[in-house]
């Protein structure tokens, strides 16, 4: 969901500690449910439009939009899909990313820049803002990181939020930044097609600098509340993924947060609803142009998160909405 911004911001914070490899052993979540609760949740996810397929034709006239749903990390199961897609290619007139490779350097450039964007530089600090009891348990779980407390005490709330869900393998992974979009990036160029970028570098940098102090501070709490099976849930999510069954792991994700946090369900529920306005329905909605303009000039490959293609507002049904024609394509 995050796209360019994980391999910027997370390459950056490793440097400030001696993380070393890991493998991420974790086990899959869903698949340890009972069989009714993994029935009622595919249920839930099954009520979304577009809610299984991580690839999608759309076609409209003359235009034709092909959709692949990404997964931003490294994972040798990308190969297979990157094979089906290299013929695809060759007929490609652009291929559409969240970030480009020049909205990677302005991210790199601009981070380098303005340290406040990911550093609170100003202000009371973490151990400041938490109780002493949560900035206990987030010094044990950066330790853990090989990450110092104290220099994660001056970094933005949002920022740790992130840091907390992945687990040290995933923080390898995501530095790497060789996720399907990442490869498709490099294929594209090898066959000198343009790569265009959906959206502003910044984008992701703007929706959680906007955010509130305090709704950033519950962003940490509820990460400490799952940090401790992060690496089960990098497990889920990257297996849900090549299931192609990516609004099951939005609905998990729900069935997590009411399990684990201890708030009400109507505050969990409203938390994640905002979530997904501000990080998913609102970029789809702002990429359906750029989609469209592109595919006025000829065939295009749109490469973004699997979790922006379903809903009633995914991009999907947002193009649907426009007159086109949506077709599930077939995958490895």
């Amino acid at each position: 969901m995050f796209g360019a911004i994980w391999g910027a911001v997370i390459g950056a914070v490793l440097l400030l500690g001696t993380t070393a490899q890991a493998d991420c052993a974790g086990k899959n979540l869903l698949n340890a449910l009972p069989i009714q609760a993994q029935a009622e949740l595919r249920a839930r996810a099954a009520a979304h439009p577009f809610a299984i397929g991580n690839f999608w034709l759309a076609e409209r006239d003359a235009a034709r939009i092909y959709l692949i749903g990404t997964y931003h990390f490294d994972d040798p199961r990308h190969a297979a899909t990157l094979a089906q897609l290299r013929p695809l290619l060759k007929t490609t007139r652009v291929l559409l990313v969240e970030a480009g490779p020049s909205e990677e350097v302005s991210l790199h450039q601009r981070l380098a820049d303005e340290p406040a964007l990911i550093l609170n530089t100003k202000g009371p600090t973490l151990p400041e803002l938490l109780t002493p009891e949560t900035w206990q348990l987030l010094s044990k779980a950066v330790r853990a990181r090989g990450i110092p407390p104290v220099m994660v005490a001056k970094l933005q709330p949002w920022y740790v939020s992130m840091l907390l869900s992945m687990p040290l393998c995933g923080l390898n992974s995501a530095a790497a930044e060789n996720g399907l979009d990442r490869q498709l990036m490099l294929a594209a160029a090898a066959e000198a097609i343009p790569i265009k970028a959906l959206e502003p570098y910044d984008t992701v940098l703007r929706i959680f600098g906007d955010m509130p102090q305090s709704e950033q501070l519950d962003m940490v709490t509820m990460a400490l509340a799952t940090e401790a099976s992060s690496a089960d849930m990098m497990t889920t999510l990257a297996d849900s993924y090549f299931a192609q069954e990516g609004r099951l792991i939005w609905e998990f994700n729900r069935l997590q947060s009411h399990e684990v946090l201890g708030y009400s369900p109507q505050r969990i529920d409203a938390d994640l609803a905002k979530m997904e306005q501000v990080m998913m329905i609102d970029r789809n909605r702002a990429w359906i142009a750029k989609i469209e303009a592109a595919a006025q000039q000829g065939q295009v490959l749109a490469a973004f998160g699997a979790l922006h293609l379903s809903g009633e507002a995914g991009v999907l049904r947002l193009l649907e909405q426009q007159g086109y024609h949506i077709s599930r394509q077939p995958l490895p």
